[in-house]
């Protein structure tokens, strides 16, 4: 897959600078992407999805009847290609290249996402608005994100640093360029830097953990638990939180709540640390 295009999106463009013909009524969309999935059915577009993969759960009574495609790495082809879609929903991140090149072969406009912050969801909701004729829709996705994210820069946050988990056997974290890392830093929590280049590196937990204030164990794709939390803690010696996965790094709709989320995260965090040093 190209390397994403860091300017600004135009309306129908991608993250690969792909520009797409606007206003598709009658396509036919596969997304393999959860959040993008999500988005979609809140643009009211769930008719129009005739593919997802088995991880696209929400929102579960609108998307319960559209057919699975696999996995977003694990996809079935020749499923997606008897569903003869327009449009196939991909991201950077989340599907692999040899997936892109397969699907390139009988799909007429594969749309290619790869949103690194939160403000990075305003130009996701006009290429989606722009794409499939539903503007109005994405306009008022657009304005309510600008306004949580407008009263988050109206407050201030104490600067905490965290190590964010999601695997385990291996250990694996975020590095600071990740949409994870961005949500974060809108309360005031700060990855803790990391000198492997990849964005989803495997660590060494004890090392990592001793540059943070507190880790952060996600609910996803790891299912982390209260009894890993308190197995965790008593190990690393450090407060640990257990937190929705979902609300920090699916990008789309959820980015609006997931914006007050956030700040309650950081107020338990907060709270953890007072406890802590009791």
């Amino acid at each position: 897959m190209p390397a994403a295009n860091p300017a600004p999106q135009a309306d129908a463009t991608d993250a690969v600078g792909v520009k797409h013909p606007e206003d598709i009524a009658d396509a036919r969309i596969v997304s393999l992407v959860p959040s993008l999935t999500e988005l979609l059915c809140a643009l009211g577009l769930a008719a129009r999805i005739v593919g997802r993969t088995g991880f696209c759960i929400h929102p579960k009574q609108l998307v319960r009847s559209i057919p699975k495609v696999g996995g977003t790495k694990t996809v079935n082809l020749e499923r997606i290609k008897r569903l003869a879609p327009t449009h196939v929903i991909v991201n950077i991140d989340e599907n692999t290249i040899a997936t892109v090149k397969a699907l390139e072969a009988f799909v007429p406009h594969i749309v290619v996402t790869h949103p690194n912050t939160v403000r990075d969801n305003l130009a996701l909701y006009r290429l989606f608005g722009a794409l499939f004729g539903k503007r109005a829709e994405s306009k008022q996705l657009e304005l309510a994100l600008s306004e949580r994210l407008s009263r988050r820069e109206e407050e201030t946050y104490q600067p905490r640093s965290v190590l964010y988990l999601i695997w385990k056997n291996p250990w694996m974290t975020i590095a600071r360029d990740t949409y994870i890392a961005d949500m974060l830093n809108q309360a005031g929590m700060v990855h803790i830097a990391l000198a492997d280049a990849a964005r989803y590196p495997t660590i060494d937990v004890h090392a990592a953990s001793a540059k943070a204030d507190a880790i952060l164990l996600s609910s996803e794709p790891f299912p982390f638990r209260q009894d890993h939390r308190d197995e965790i803690a008593a190990d690393l010696g450090k407060p640990v939180l257990c937190v929705d996965g979902e609300m920090l790094s699916w990008y789309g709709s959820r980015a609006i709540d997931a914006l007050d989320y956030v700040v309650t995260v950081k107020a338990n965090l907060e709270s953890a640390l007072r406890a802590y040093s009791t």
